[in-house]
């Protein structure tokens, strides 16, 4: 199958999960400064998932980009990742409006570490139809980015009930890893590219 659909489809979603992010910011009622205090921890919570978002939309498009056909199951596995993409403006806005309380912040890491599992499944998924050859499967190698991520979660939502700015400090540490551009299917991808069509 052409994997097209699936693109669209999971960009347009991510595109909506953010849209409706930015809605729950309330409008401040006044003109100075001081009103847009109560709303610091909505924003920071925003800005958290409105990185993490653009992470899975990046990856997703560079991940897509290295295989050329999509099956069933790899429809499925992108279906159970939106899922989980799906929670993250309701983990967001619970853990902005309780000023990150335990609970909150510890549901918003179950839904990171869900994500990320779903993530991992769907490489799984891409590289067992495109074979342990392909370029995908290459490019991916070990994923000590993605381990990495995944300890870090179920640290992080543990951590949560003990100290909230630890685990919310593990959840930017992710992130900024997944920042640092990731060139492994961009590399692999390279000399393909160079091929004369």
């Amino acid at each position: 199958m052409n994997k097209g659909r699936l693109e669209a489809f999971s960009d347009g979603v991510i595109a909506i999960l953010i849209t409706i992010m930015v809605l729950e910011l309330r409008v401040p009622h006044g003109a100075d400064a001081t009103t847009l205090r109560p709303m610091i921890p909505a924003f920071l919570s925003y800005v958290m998932s409105f990185v993490y978002l653009g992470i899975y939309w990046n990856n997703h498009h560079h991940l897509l980009q290295a295989v050329r056909q999509v099956n069933g199951r790899i429809l499925w596995a992108n279906m159970h990742l939106l899922f989980w993409l799906s929670l993250v403006p309701m983990a967001t806005g619970w853990m902005g409006d309780s000023r990150f309380a335990a609970v909150p912040v510890a549901l918003y890491g179950v839904v990171l570490l869900a994500a990320a599992l779903a993530y991992t499944v769907l490489v799984r998924s891409l590289i067992a139809h495109h074979g342990r050859e392909s370029v995908l499967a290459s490019a991916v190698g070990k994923d000590f980015k993605g381990t990495i991520s995944l300890v870090f979660y179920a640290l992080a939502v543990p951590l949560s009930f003990a100290t909230t700015w630890v685990a919310c400090g593990l959840y930017v540490v992710v992130a900024i890893i997944w920042l640092v551009p990731d060139r492994r299917i961009e590399r692999a991808l390279a000399p393909r590219d160079r091929e004369p069509a």
